[in-house]
């Protein structure tokens, strides 16, 4: 156990009641992705910065778009005035009266938040991963610096999941549904996937894990399941996209963990979800032993029980 991890019981991140609604979507996100969803599109285009970070980090950084910066100044991402020599905001940040940079719109936002990741050295190792990866990107806006925030990861994974961002990235394939053609081993086809799955076992739970390129309509359809089951059993849409190394169970999760698993220390880019996965718990149980409500992200260092 790690000394100094805290146990949470009822730790609630700023904006809660702007962000979600009874633990269900909020308008005022909802109204917020419907405006600018094709912009984060045009940035992804332009520069390779995934559509879903940049949503979320808009979402999380304005919240919504109701922020002061985001109303006064255009500034949706929250940068600062630093190498800057346009117009600024004051707002008390991290030190009283902190300067922010001014936009004459939010679409000078958008690119200027483009430019800030592009041209920096620091935030390189972002380019080397798939645009799907929002979590590795999520993690890797943390890790490099963007914001001091530890949460900061967890809360962009929470969001892009939550409102499903990842469907607006350019080469999201969660949504297609096609399913792959068999081939007989005496008539061996390159140009046709071919998924064969081999069957674990964990927590006494049936499971599969992800290859890589496969839809959860394509995995269901390899292993003669309907896809909205599988999506049941592993607490996720159907349009969820998979990625490599993923557990996917065929089966109902249990309610509790399996001794001798009795707290999980929250890491960075972890969400309740991959931990409910981790140890075989449905997402709504995790909330219920840690006496949580549904607009709760974990941060990094939170101890969390599993039974």
């Amino acid at each position: 156990m790690k000394i100094g991890s805290r146990i949470i019981f009822g730790v609630f991140f700023s904006l809660t009641s702007i962000f979600f609604v009874n633990g269900q979507r909020s308008a005022t996100f909802d109204r917020y992705i419907s405006t600018y969803s094709q912009m984060a599109i045009e940035q992804e285009r332009k520069y390779n910065i995934p559509a879903s970070i940049t949503l979320a980090q808009g979402l999380l950084e304005s919240g919504a778009g109701t922020s002061f910066l985001a109303t006064t100044a255009k500034n949706h991402f929250g940068i600062k005035c630093h190498e800057w020599t346009g117009a600024r905001a004051y707002k008390d940040a991290e030190i009283p009266n902190e300067c922010f940079r001014k936009y004459n719109n939010v679409a000078d936002s958008y690119e200027d938040h483009s430019l800030f990741l592009t041209e920096r050295p620091r935030y390189r190792g972002l380019f080397e991963l798939k645009k799907t990866d929002y979590k590795g990107w999520a993690r890797g806006l943390q890790s490099y610096g963007y914001a001091t925030d530890k949460g900061y990861a967890n809360k962009l994974i929470d969001i892009i999941e939550r409102y499903q961002l990842y469907a607006y990235n350019t080469d999201y394939k969660g949504g297609r549904r096609i399913a792959p053609v068999r081939t007989t081993p005496s008539v061996p086809n390159n140009n046709i996937p071919q998924y064969i799955f081999d069957i674990y076992k964990t927590h006494g739970l049936v499971y599969v894990l992800v290859h890589n390129e496969e839809t959860l309509e394509q995995l269901a359809y390899e292993l003669g399941f309907r896809a909205k089951n599988i999506a049941k059993y592993n607490d996720i849409p159907v349009n969820y996209p998979l990625q490599q190394g993923d557990i996917i169970y065929l089966e109902k999760k249990k309610k509790k963990a399996d001794r001798p698993h009795y707290f999980h220390v929250v890491k960075v880019g972890e969400s309740m979800h991959s931990i409910s996965q981790q140890y075989g718990i449905q997402v709504k149980s995790l909330y219920k032993i840690n006496k949580q409500k549904a607009s709760y992200v974990p941060e990094e260092g939170d101890m969390l029980k599993l039974r």
